[in-house]
């Protein structure tokens, strides 16, 4: 692994709700051309909890094969169970992938010592060959492997030499720092913490495993790139422009229906997809239980596109050109985006 900006690459399906081989061959290919650092196949952004095992290794041979000697290639083969996460690494380490990423064991609830012993500890030492990347984001998972498990891991298996943070929890970021050590690389995985996590002293992450690197490849990868070379200045003035499209990674609203106030929190991958759709790109709609933003999600999400696109078109022209889209038009035109939200 290198420091730098990596997708985690959303998967595009169509109305049938299949794998749209040909759209995702774009977006890898959208990706590679726009400088990213690395691509990241079957993460939750690409929706991998809803996947066959087919289709899961599908998408993730596609990554390793069009991304190959181009940039850097994980795979998302994490579980709740460790037989069916050495399965899914065993394929990707036959796909040549250079790295796994692995979520924390969800639902089941382990230990933090217990995710270590019996989850990262049995697959890093079978496939001591493979960088194996800890994915720590308890929000989703409800259980969490503790800095101080990590720095044991990290210490006894020397494949295992970063993570990916996304607790949103600064001071456990800092205890990640101070006990796993200088050399261990810690990558943010919240968009709209990367400035933060970044240039924190006690952090010192060293580049961001991102969602809106879908939508802005280039942009991020400036982003992260001007971090790690030291210019804080001109970071800051990307980030600016960035930070509308950041904290759309997770759109809260309050809902009204019969009953009362409801507060809606649509989720990543939702926003993005959602975003994808609305300008043109290969994306389709989510597979259930995901569904769609509300009136009103859909309206921030909207507003707040339609102000970087009017001040700093720059950050959505690679799309334009790539894709072939008039992006104007489909951000003013309500026929594109009338099939994009529900009604509470």
């Amino acid at each position: 692994m290198e420091p730098g900006c990596y997708t985690a690459l959303i998967t595009p399906f169509n109305r049938a709700g299949e794998l749209d081989q040909e759209g995702l061959e774009q977006l890898i290919n959208f990706q590679i051309e726009n400088g990213i650092t690395g691509i990241l196949a079957t993460g939750t952004t690409g929706e991998s909890p809803t996947f066959k095992w087919k289709e899961h290794h599908s998408v993730i041979a596609q990554v390793a094969d069009l991304a190959k000697n181009k940039c850097l290639r994980i795979a998302g083969t994490g579980s709740n169970n460790t037989s069916e996460a050495l399965e899914a690494v065993g394929h990707a380490a036959d796909e040549d992938v250079d790295a796994v990423l692995m979520v924390d064991p969800y639902y089941n609830g382990p230990s933090s010592l217990e995710i270590r012993r019996e989850y990262y500890e049995v697959i890093a030492e079978t496939y001591p060959s493979m960088n194996i990347i800890p994915y720590i984001i308890p929000g989703r998972t409800g259980a969490q492997m503790l800095p101080q498990d990590l720095a044991i891991l990290a210490k006894t298996c020397p494949n295992v030499t970063c993570v990916k943070e996304a607790t949103g929890n600064l001071d456990n970021m800092k205890l990640t720092r101070k006990y796993c050590g200088d050399g261990f690389m810690i990558f943010s995985g919240d968009d709209a913490l990367v400035y933060d996590v970044m240039t924190h002293p006690g952090i010192r992450a060293c580049g961001s495993i991102s969602v809106m690197s879908n939508i802005a490849p280039k942009a991020m990868t400036q982003l992260v790139s001007l971090l790690n070379q030291g210019d804080t200045a001109g970071a800051m003035k990307v980030q600016a422009v960035l930070k509308p499209l950041l904290d759309l990674v997770v759109v809260t609203t309050q809902e009204t229906c019969e009953f009362g106030t409801v507060t809606c929190r649509s989720r990543n991958p939702v926003p993005v997809k959602t975003l994808m759709q609305l300008l043109g790109m290969p994306s389709g709609p989510c597979r259930k239980p995901l569904g769609k933003m509300t009136q009103k999600g859909f309206a921030i999400l909207l507003n707040a596109v339609r102000g970087i696109f009017a001040d700093h078109p720059e950050i959505f022209e690679p799309i334009g050109s790539f894709f072939n889209v008039d992006l104007e038009k489909r951000l003013h035109d309500s026929e594109f985006q009338k099939t994009l939200w529900y009604t509470y």
